[in-house]
């Protein structure tokens, strides 16, 4: 059995970190002890790493997507908040053809970090533990979010024939619209 430090290191060999995985695989920890220590200050951060797991309906962050992360720490008595935007690429179906969409995402951010269970009570903060905060689940809520629920390939999108089923960008078809089952009882009161 090796001991293990807290910086990680395991028997002089540098290893995984107290939470299991190394810096390299962990993009979006900052370390802010520094900020902390001096109210009012503000840095810059560029992270970028990949977040899997992200979809909504028929979007999805592609398997393998880089998220950028362009944010301003600013440190406040008892947390952090963190500004900006947080980008990432999309892809999916059109809602009204089924036809394959993609596009980028950009979320703009005001978050605040704190010390879970501290004096102030903060349930709206993401949790601020051991001078670190973990810019990771305010960059995958911010992409859900702006991800588009229903997208189109174009605004001018025709979908498909409700009857054949064609897709109406790619040829015509001779189908005649059929009447709205709903108001087939008005259809009588109409005069020849």
């Amino acid at each position: 059995m090796t001991a293990e430090s807290s910086t990680g290191e395991r028997g002089g060999i540098p290893g995984p970190g107290p939470g299991g995985s190394s810096r390299v695989k962990r993009p979006f920890i900052v370390q802010v002890a520094a900020l902390r220590k001096a109210p009012g200050t503000t840095r810059h951060e560029l992270r970028q790493g990949v977040i899997d797991g992200m979809a909504a309906v028929s979007v999805t962050v592609p398997a393998g997507a880089v998220v950028v992360a362009d944010l301003a720490l600013a440190s406040y008595p008892g947390g952090i908040t963190v500004a900006g935007t947080v980008s990432a690429p999309w892809h999916g179906e059109c809602r009204r053809c089924g036809g394959p969409v993609a596009g980028q995402v950009a979320a703009t951010v005001r978050e605040r970090f704190a010390p879970s269970g501290g004096a102030d009570g903060d349930e709206d903060a993401y949790p601020l533990a051991s001078d670190e905060v973990d810019l990771e689940p305010l960059a995958r809520d911010a992409v859900l979010l702006e991800l588009p629920l229903a997208p189109l390939c174009s605004d001018g999108c025709r979908g498909l024939c409700p009857q054949c089923g064609i897709n109406r960008n790619v040829a015509a078809c001779d189908c005649v619209p059929g009447g709205d089952p709903r108001w087939s009882a008005l259809d009588a009161l109409r005069e020849p």
